[in-house]
């Protein structure tokens, strides 16, 4: 089975998309088969990997976006995928491993406009389609909004990890809380719809701190966020395996010069130049430490 991830904290402005894209290039650069989902309206992992022109193609019909999977409900995922999403000028493939299924921006509808059916929820049938591709890779990771709307959820039900992405301040430590409040809801709403097959409900594994400024201190609120962990752990909020990732992504004017470009920063400005103690590599040691995470459940 592929490892199914959802990168999800309830405080916005994090960088969890800029966490997300960097993280499936770096596990693609491995030698991993990577499909990332986007699950955010605002589109951004979307737009940054496939660049204005070719997203506002789909987004101008929104054939070939998640959303079409629901409404009209003749697309599958298998049809949406984008195989090595990442290239250059002239069309040629950047990082062959890297897939992504897109949205646009009338992913919204999803959750203002879409009824369906009460008995197979829009997770459901999200779960289900999931389960048809997930044999042809190893990691599916989830790009979700700061919520758990109908989006989230389908991530987050299709998921078995949860992954927090943080930065050292107390709204992320508010933001953790209320993730992990509304997640034990909408299991208790889910269960029923659960397979055996489908694994262990997704718990929180990890939480990562990004988008560090140098000379800032986190170690108080890498402490804080340590002591809250505990107390989930204790109550069995999440799951026994999970930790504060060793790795912290610092922030880095490259980081953003990549979303201009359409590029991962695993392929901005590193030929011929030392990563050792850079941002790129920052985002190949996360990638190890995911890829190397034994979750318990």
């Amino acid at each position: 089975m592929a490892r199914k991830i959802s990168f999800i904290n309830y405080k916005g402005g994090v960088g969890k998309t800029s966490l997300i894209v960097n993280t499936a290039a770096a596990l693609a650069k491995m030698g991993k088969r990577v499909l990332l989902f986007d699950l955010d309206t605002q589109s951004n992992a979307s737009i940054w990997l496939l660049k204005l022109d070719r997203w506002n193609k789909i987004n101008a019909t929104g054939e070939g976006s998640i959303y079409s999977i629901f409404d009209p409900g003749k697309s599958h995922i298998r049809d949406l995928i984008l195989k090595d999403v990442v290239e250059g000028k002239a069309g040629e493939k950047l990082l062959p491993g890297l897939d992504l299924v897109p949205t646009s921006f009338n992913l919204v509808d999803l959750e203002a406009e879409y009824t369906g059916d009460p008995k197979r929820p829009a997770y459901v049938v999200f779960c289900e389609q999931v389960a048809m591709v997930e044999p042809e890779y190893d990691f599916i990771l989830f790009d979700c909004p700061p919520n758990i709307l109908r989006a989230s959820q389908c991530g987050v039900f299709t998921s078995n990890e949860i992954y927090v992405p943080s930065n050292p301040d107390a709204l992320s430590l508010i933001g953790f809380t209320l993730l992990v409040d509304k997640l034990q809801k909408f299991h208790a709403i889910s269960g029923s719809f659960r397979k055996a097959s489908m694994g262990a409900p997704a718990q929180v594994q990890g939480l990562i701190f990004n988008s560090i400024r140098t000379g800032v201190d986190i170690e108080v609120p890498k402490m804080r966020m340590q002591l809250r962990l505990n107390q989930f752990r204790a109550a069995k909020r999440a799951a026994p395996s999970s930790k504060i990732f060793n790795t912290q992504i610092r922030d880095a004017m490259v980081v953003r010069r990549s979303v201009a470009l359409g590029l991962p920063v695993i392929l901005v400005g590193t030929e011929g130049a030392d990563t050792t103690d850079s941002v790129t590599n920052d985002y190949r040691k996360l990638a190890t430490e995911i890829a190397q995470h034994e979750p318990q459940f």
